[in-house]
């Protein structure tokens, strides 16, 4: 009852939600980069928005079904292929034992997510079955995966209640569904829904727009780069990661050049090197850092960012601590209408 890895893609890993609570210990909650489209992904299966799926960056990999299973594809499109099909994005589809299905490099975006019904059961370090590559925890023995791998799929994600009980009747109608259409679909089916992916908004074709504070450490920045960092355009650099997407654009010049003693950093910290190029901090940054902290991405933007691929043009846009949070609240609410609607759809 596996998923066998037959070529791994760039890189691809397993990813929850995150290891929560062992920032004071120095070690990072990690998780998906982009948390709206896991999160998306497992709702779509029945599975608990936390359940561990696959993480596909840029490229994705190829691999075999050992069963019949519920899936479901959110976030990039990477050209999703079983045979000569194309398997719809952003809704349930059942797919048959032996399947084969292909992705390709991504069109547009950056990383998209694989969630399968009773998810990916994957041992669980410190709470999480996480991919952390630095620590070498988490996912498949704490590294990306590589082809023969053998991906278990449980029934640890499943929502023991109403949850799993709709995705049984899915996984069961859409079978009778594929059973029952022309021999060119055999092997898959999807119902014609779909969850529109809400999160993307600030993706539009001159550049993603981040919502972002001033940080503590913004008054650092001379009145031009203040001016700069809130109206200029940055470009995101190749050798950007998990742990942070490093912008390439006009120097942010400091006014001091004292240096700071380390202090505490989250995903979404904009930090400053020396050399004037911002750096927005990822799922697997580092706990504490000496740079100056000059923005904070609010958390609703953090899928944007985390679909944002090298080469792609990012404006920040300043918005306060109090519409952050209303943000927030409004995106969570989202969250859930998604969530109720989903289970109303019935095969």
């Amino acid at each position: 009852m596996s998923l066998i890895i037959l070529k791994p893609g760039f890189f691809t890993t397993v990813q929850d939600l995150g290891r929560n609570g062992w920032r004071k210990d120095g070690l990072p909650a990690g998780g998906a980069m982009d948390r709206y489209a896991l999160r998306t992904a497992n709702l779509l299966v029945g599975n608990d928005e936390g359940a561990a799926g696959l993480e596909l960056t840029l490229v994705g990999p190829t691999f075999t079904t050992e069963r019949d299973m519920l899936l479901a594809i959110c976030g990039a499109y990477m050209s999703p292929q079983m045979d000569d099909g194309e398997l719809p994005m952003w809704r349930p589809v059942w797919v048959a034992a032996g399947s084969r299905i292909t992705f390709g490099a991504a069109s547009a975006g950056c990383r998209a997510y694989i969630a399968v019904a009773g998810g990916i059961d994957a041992a669980a370090v410190l709470g999480s079955r996480s991919t952390d590559v630095r620590a070498r925890i988490g996912g498949v023995d704490g590294r990306p995966l590589q082809a023969g791998d053998a991906l278990p799929c449980g029934e640890r994600g499943s929502d023991s209640g109403a949850r799993a009980a709709w995705a049984r009747l899915w996984r069961a109608g859409l079978a009778a569904r594929a059973a029952a259409e022309p021999r060119g679909r055999d092997g898959f089916a999807a119902p014609g829904w779909f969850a529109p992916p809400l999160a993307y908004g600030g993706g539009a074709a001159d550049g993603i727009e981040l919502r972002a504070m001033p940080g503590s450490e913004f008054g650092r920045l001379s009145a031009a780069a203040r001016t700069a960092f809130f109206t200029e355009r940055f470009n995101v650099a190749p050798a950007s990661d998990r742990m942070g997407v490093r912008l390439a654009g006009p120097p942010l010049e400091q006014r001091y050049s004292t240096e700071l003693l380390s202090h505490g950093v989250v995903p979404g910290t904009v930090q400053l090197p020396y050399g004037g190029n911002p750096i927005v901090l990822a799922a697997d940054c580092q706990t504490t850092g000496g740079y100056p902290k000059i923005a904070h991405v609010i958390a609703a933007d953090l899928p944007l960012l985390a679909q944002a691929r090298p080469g792609a043009a990012i404006f920040f846009r300043e918005v306060a601590l109090a519409e952050a949070q209303r943000i927030e609240l409004a995106f969570e609410r989202e969250m859930r209408h998604l969530a109720a609607g989903i289970r109303c759809q019935l095969p």
